[in-house]
């Protein structure tokens, strides 16, 4: 149904709904009483779901329903009493009566009809089987508990059903990925107000350098016999002059604040969009405990699953393309992982095997992971498996690391099971999850220790929609990659490159580590480097990484993933773009894609030479200086300064946008202010004390704060200079970068 309210569903459609909550309840309730029977929350949470069933199902007349849902709460309320203890048999009854009723509420009405009269054997049987639950009970009541006279009203058929939930719409996909992409343009729109703003501030200072020119012309005229008219009207130019310098900065101001504020409800609205389209990691994680429960009960073996991180949000496509490589991560674990009860007992293990499935945020990324406590991976049996099936000879298997061994069993067909099953066998599964984990932009690490178990760790995006990337630039061009598929990046010395048959090379933590220049992988123009380094980002997994040598780095974004029109087909080594802040577009690469095209150049042996020419500058070096500041007005007039002074200036407009700059290249200052979103100057200042690469960087902080207290708070952080703003003018700046630094050209 495409409808964006439930106020157009059917009767039909809203009992459909109704039934699927309620029998996630059921589920969820169920097995946790069958670990604890007395579990007075569950029990409460079961027979009100059950009876919330049974009335939707007498509203809609679907009679099953009502006598299934009906036959279920009677037992809820019986072990609620003391009357009925819910042992293993009951539960059985009680989830193949779920298993019915939910096999009632998802039926068309077509469906109902042919259901009631094919099984209404099977109906009659399961509601039969729990009347005699209720009738072999055995009275055991509950130390303490009693059935309250609060529950009087939900064991009436004629009660509501009570509902806390908020109003629910229902929304199509398509319509939340164009809120998504406006919330998007309107964010970067919103930034396109900073430049109009740096053009005020220059008239604003075009105009007060006109005050001054006439200030001084009349005050050389003063003495020269001119004509008093011309006197005067040089004095009333002078004046309106400097009222329009006061105008202009007056509405400068108000311009600011303006900016600021579109800018934040911009950042806002996005956000808001964003969150649209996350879920709660428990959507995807429902059904399989009762899978785990069940597959446990075919195999013979006591297991249980364990869940963590059910609140962490996820990007909804992701979501459902998750279930299915979890649901064989798990099934694998119960199969080929958790031993018999009798093994592990005579292992010193507990004989109930355990499964961790947690979900976290880390680094911007969505960390799933699949832990179990059984034999762990026998290496050796790996070995043989990739001996028999002639992938790598005897003397290569003995250099491979633990982790390349593991990639074997990511092949289509590799199996180290002897015979087939419904379960496994079949060596289709772990390929699967590896080739869905590449299109979702993630990627699959197995570790594993004989004896103790085995975890899978699935890294993905947190959403399809927005990417974190590292921005580059290459032939003066902008690109995108997507910081999961990054190894690191890093600066290496001509010197430190090797060439082993031709091919360039450099060492990194005892790995050799290939160099492809990126302008050949991207076929565009390589520009004049500024540093004799190499900046290179290192893209690809042990054994086969490689690292891509870019022009320079850019730092980290947040960016809006604009699909390209199919109509373009695919197009080599891009999967989309997006727009940067100032508007312009930037294509995101696709680093499967790129790692195919560099291993083409290696294998054809065509890499172009790495060698590249510094760019020439005549005198001295410039040095580079790094402003860290939320006002646009203080940030433009900073840089100007600078620039001015002869300094080479990037800019950040906050705490963390600072951060990212200060890893990506290499200044000889940093100045930022204190009070800013997302990371304040304090906590910056912190960060690079902290960094055995940056610890050395001199800071200065500028700030509104003069109190003393404020400054030996910046000091005390590791600040290096404290300059007021209040305090603030040209040559006060220049003079405490100067006294830091030095001049610009020294």
């Amino acid at each position: 149904m495409s409808a964006t309210d439930l106020s157009q569903a059917s009767m039909q459609e809203l009992f459909r709904r109704e039934a699927e909550e309620q029998t996630q309840l059921l589920s969820t309730g169920l097995l946790a009483l069958e670990r604890d029977p007395r579990a007075a929350a569950h029990l409460e949470s079961c027979m009100r779901a059950a009876h919330s069933i049974k009335g939707a199902a007498r509203i809609v007349g679907i009679d099953a329903g009502v006598l299934v849902a009906h036959a279920m709460e009677n037992c809820f309320v019986a072990a609620q009493r003391g009357a009925l203890i819910l042992h293993q048999s009951q539960i059985d009854n009680l989830l193949r009566a779920l298993d019915l009723l939910r096999k009632i509420s998802q039926s068309t009405e077509h469906e109902l009809a042919q259901l009631e009269k094919t099984s209404a054997g099977e109906i009659e049987q399961c509601v039969e089987s729990l009347r005699r639950a209720l009738e072999g009970g055995q009275a055991e009541p509950l130390p303490g508990k009693e059935i309250q006279a609060e529950l009087a009203p939900a064991l009436d058929d004629n009660a509501p059903v009570a509902n806390s939930h908020d109003r629910v719409l229902r929304v199509t996909a398509q319509t939340l990925n164009r809120l998504l992409g406006l919330a998007g343009e309107s964010l970067v729109e919103s930034r396109r107000l900073q430049p109009f703003a740096q053009s005020l501030l220059r008239l604003k200072r075009l105009q007060n350098d006109v005050a001054v020119r006439l200030e001084r012309l009349q005050e050389h005229l003063v003495g020269q016999h001119v004509a008093d008219p011309l006197v005067t009207e040089l004095a009333s130019a002078r004046e309106r002059a400097l009222e329009c310098a006061r105008v202009l900065a007056e509405r400068l101001s108000e311009f600011e604040t303006f900016d600021r504020r579109a800018v934040s409800l911009s950042q806002r609205l996005y956000e808001e969009a964003v969150s649209c389209r996350m879920r709660p990691f428990l959507d995807a994680t429902r059904a399989f405990p009762r899978m785990i429960r069940d597959l446990g009960r075919t195999l013979q073996k006591e297991v249980r699953l364990q869940v963590a991180g059910e609140s962490t949000q996820v990007d909804r496509d992701i979501l459902e393309q998750l279930d299915a490589p979890l649901g064989h991560l798990l099934r694998n674990a119960v199969d080929h992982g958790i031993e018999m009860p009798e093994n592990r007992s005579r292992a010193g293990k507990a004989r109930e095997g355990s499964i961790h499935l947690e979900a976290r945020q880390s680094a911007g990324r969505l960390l799933v992971s699949v832990r179990d406590d059984g034999a762990g991976i026998d290496l050796e049996r790996v070995k043989k498996r990739i001996a028999e099936r002639g992938l790598a000879s005897a003397a290569t298997l003995e250099r491979l690391s633990e982790s390349e061994l593991f990639d074997f069993l990511l092949l289509p067909g590799f199996t180290l099971t002897d015979t087939v099953t419904e379960i496994s066998g079949r060596g289709v599964g772990l390929d699967v999850v590896h080739d869905l984990l590449k299109k979702l932009r993630g990627t699959l690490r197995i570790s594993s220790e004989r004896g103790r178990g085995t975890q899978f760790q699935l890294q993905l995006p947190l959403t399809l929609s927005v990417v974190r990337a590292l921005l580059f630039e290459v032939g003066g061009e902008p690109y995108a990659l997507p910081l999961t598929g990054i190894v690191r990046t890093l600066r290496v010395a001509p010197q430190a490159v090797a060439y082993l048959e031709g091919r360039p090379h450099f060492d990194l933590h005892g790995r050799r580590i290939g160099l492809v220049a990126a302008h050949q992988v991207l076929d565009c123009e390589q520009a004049a480097a500024s540093s004799p380094d190499l900046t290179v980002i290192v893209l690809g997994e042990e054994g086969g990484a490689y690292g891509l040598v870019v022009d320079r780095l850019l730092g980290e974004r947040e960016l809006v993933v604009h699909l390209l029109d199919p109509r373009l087909g695919k197009i080599k080594d891009i999967s989309a773009a997006s727009l940067m802040e100032d508007g312009s577009p930037v294509l995101i690469l696709d680093v499967e894609d790129v790692k195919r095209s560099v291993e083409r150049l290696v294998a054809a042996n065509v890499l172009s030479s790495l060698s590249h020419k510094p760019t020439q500058v005549t005198g001295k070096n410039h040095k580079r200086v790094l402003i860290v500041e939320d006002s646009l007005t203080v940030r433009e007039l900073e840089r100007k300064l600078l620039t001015n002074a002869g300094y080479e200036v990037e800019v950040a407009v906050d705490g963390m946008d600072g951060w990212n700059a200060v890893r990506a290249g290499e200044f000889d200052l940093v100045v930022t202010d204190i009070d800013m979103p997302r990371m304040d100057g304090i906590e910056l200042v912190k960060l690079i004390r902290r960094d055995p690469h940056a610890r050395s960087l001199r800071v200065m902080i500028v700030s509104y704060k003069d109190r003393p207290e404020d400054r030996a708070r910046g000091l005390d952080a590791g600040a290096d200079f404290y300059l007021a703003k209040s305090s603030f003018h040209d040559e006060s700046l220049i003079d405490a970068v100067t006294e830091l630094i030095g001049k610009a050209g020294l």
